[in-house]
Formats: C-alpha cells, sequence, structure tokens
C-alpha cells in the first residue's frame, strides 16, 4: 500500500529539484535541442515506467518534453513518485537535458454556472469526457485540461462566464 504525501512534501524531499508539484500532480519540463533527444529520453522514460508500473503523462514537443506524475484516480503523491521522479531526472542529465522548472503550468478551464448538473452532460458528450472523483470533465485520453464547473449564485450576462485557472511554480 503506498503511503500518500503532501505537495509539500513532494517538494522536500531530495533530489525532485527539477520538478514542481502543482495542481493534480508533480511535473517537470527537460529542455532538448532536437526532437530526436527528447524521443530518447522519452523511450527511456517508458523503460523506466515499465518497470514500476506507474505511467506518468509525457509530451514530446519541439523543444523539449513535458513530464506529469499525474495524481488523477490516486489520493496524492507518494514516495513512489518520488523515486520516479529522481530517475527521470537522472535519465535526462545522463542525455545532458537541462529541467527548467519555470517552464512548468498546469491548466484547467473553468466554466461559471447556475446549474452545473444540466451542463455537464453536455460538455461531456461534446468533448467526449469522463466525470473525475472531484466532479471535474477529464479527457480519458489526457490530452485537453480538465474542466470544472464554478457555481454562481446569481446570472451576470455582462460578464465572461468561462475563465482558465494557470498552475505555475510559486517562485515564478
Amino acid at each position: 500500500m503506498a503511503e500518500w504525501i503532501t505537495a509539500k512534501q513532494f517538494q522536500e524531499s531530495g533530489g525532485v529539484e527539477d520538478w514542481r508539484a502543482l495542481d493534480g500532480g508533480a511535473s517537470a519540463w527537460f529542455a532538448a535541442p532536437s526532437h530526436a533527444a527528447g524521443a530518447e529520453l522519452v523511450r527511456r522514460i517508458g523503460a523506466l515506467t515499465d518497470a514500476t508500473n506507474r505511467h506518468p503523462d509525457v509530451n514530446l514537443r519541439r523543444s523539449g518534453v513535458d513530464v506529469r506524475l499525474p495524481t488523477r484516480d490516486l489520493p496524492g503523491l507518494s514516495g513512489r513518485d518520488v523515486a520516479l521522479a529522481r530517475e527521470i531526472s537522472a535519465a535526462a542529465r545522463e542525455l545532458g537535458l537541462a529541467a527548467d522548472p519555470s517552464a512548468v503550468q498546469n491548466v484547467s478551464l473553468a466554466i461559471d454556472t447556475l446549474d452545473g448538473a444540466a451542463v455537464l452532460p453536455v460538455w461531456r458528450a461534446v468533448l467526449a469526457h469522463v466525470t473525475d472523483e472531484e466532479g471535474r470533465l477529464v479527457d480519458p485520453h489526457s490530452r485537453w485540461s480538465p474542466i470544472w464547473f464554478q457555481q454562481m449564485d446569481a446570472p451576470r450576462p455582462l460578464r465572461n462566464r468561462i475563465h482558465l485557472d494557470v498552475y505555475v511554480p510559486g517562485e515564478i
């Protein structure tokens, strides 16, 4: 059984300086000089995660690799996440890829509504999302940001009812 830790405990663990615990897990960005260099890190992450049965979200981009240890379907981060973060960082260092914690961010879409239960099924059907344990809509393939419904107490016809929640490291 995993022992769950807080975001603060994760950040205070040694060897995770490349990582930031944000809403929904821990994330790191590793800059890569080429697509091939980033792909090699992705390959190494695949080998690491097959051995641990903990599967991060990995996004290979032209300029680097975004790695997230999501907590969806889990109560939180654990010591296993700390160990995996350390191993991923070590693999990146072996490849000469530098981490840039300031590039880490998580974004969610918030929709203000008087009746979230009435509009949620429409958004779920249109986007082919599923409802998570917190009542948010999430892409089952982890391609898009979560969507959550913020309860309004009164109609606000002259104000935008959709906004982004952006989570960035505290030092930014």
